[in-house]
């Protein structure tokens, strides 16, 4: 699958979204209407429910697909918290 590149409010969120069910295979279980921006990512509580290999396959998608790089746990852990905080450092990223 590809996806648009834009930086555009709203436009970047939904590209991610669907990049993080996509890359972890969770597309046919959670609908893109029910994954909000500020949802968590990672853990329990989480819609998602994403794991470390998750992590690794949309950190590799992100570099392919946005040009950006999420290098070690801590960036990753610091900047894919919610869909919200990634597209921020997408954003970032790319002087926007």
């Amino acid at each position: 699958m590809s996806y648009t590149f834009t930086l555009a409010p709203e436009a970047l969120e939904t590209e991610l979204k669907k990049l993080i069910l996509e890359t972890s295979g969770k597309a046919d279980e959670i609908a893109l209407a029910d994954f909000a921006d500020d949802a968590v990512l990672f853990g329990d509580g989480s819609p998602v429910g994403l794991d470390s290999l998750d992590a690794l396959q949309i950190a590799v998608a992100l570099q392919q697909y946005f040009q950006v790089r999420l290098q070690g746990d801590r960036m990753v852990r610091k900047h894919m918290t919610t869909v919200r905080d990634l597209a921020a450092f997408v954003r970032s990223e790319h002087g926007a």
